[in-house]
């Protein structure tokens, strides 16, 4: 998952699907202001290509990325020079300082396969937290919310490239297993690839239980920016 293949493509689909991580960044931007308004770092975890990171960057006096996949990480390196991104595991990483504000966006924390696994998540993060520091996690779906055998289509088209992504998921016990097909045509021809996307299912109440044991006010917020809200943290203390 998230190799080369898809990295190229990455964008140019969600974009097609309305994603803006422009207006995502402002709108997380806004929550960091209102919890913590003298916040001057960030660190965006699971930064992927850079696109939400780009967007933070001129608010902030110091910006970093942590990302596991490294056709990503190159992406957002190239995008973002002079701007840290460092190759990590969010459930272990230790960058030995702390940030004003964490982030961790699109649901990439739904990528881990255990209760354990996104818990020793938040702790990593809420770690790297400055007192009164600001945790903003985008979760994947909540099972209650999960439609069984959801497909989606989407077709972009830019800079001489088509590009179709159709996706199909089913619930596998407390797993989304969706399979994500991709064909992509230009000059060179067209081909074909498949992604097999395993999110978990993990409550609210697991989330914020997670918040909340890794030192953490916490607060969750329905709907933006992609209809699954997000959890809002303070990492307490001063």
């Amino acid at each position: 998952m998230y190799g080369h293949e898809l990295a190229d493509v990455y964008e140019s689909i969600y974009r097609s699907r309305g994603k803006d991580w422009s207006d995502e960044a402002a709108q997380v931007h806004a929550l960091i202001r209102e919890r913590n308004p003298s916040a001057q770092s960030l660190l965006d975890v699971a930064c992927g290509t850079g696109a939400h990171l780009a967007s933070l960057v001129p608010h902030f006096v110091e910006s970093a990325g942590l990302e596991i996949s490294e056709a990503m990480r190159e992406r957002a390196g190239r995008r973002l020079p002079g701007v840290p991104v460092h190759a990590g595991d969010m459930r272990d990483f230790d960058l030995a300082r702390t940030f004003d504000a964490v982030t961790c966006m699109f649901c990439s924390i739904g990528y881990l396969s255990t209760v354990e696994d996104m818990r020793n998540a938040i702790g990593a993060m809420a770690r790297h937290l400055s007192p009164g520091g600001v945790l903003v996690i985008e979760p994947w779906w909540f099972p209650e919310r999960f439609i069984e055998g959801y497909v989606a289509g989407d077709l972009a088209q830019e800079k001489g490239r088509t590009i179709t992504r159709v996706s199909h998921s089913v619930r596998h016990g407390r797993t989304t297993v969706m399979e994500v097909r991709f064909t992509v045509g230009d000059a060179s021809g067209i081909r074909d690839f498949t992604e097999v996307d395993l999110l978990s299912l993990f409550t609210r109440e697991e989330y914020e239980d997670a918040f909340r044991d890794a030192g953490c006010r916490v607060e969750y917020l329905e709907g933006p920016p992609t209809g699954r809200g997000l959890f809002v943290g303070v990492r307490e203390g001063r």
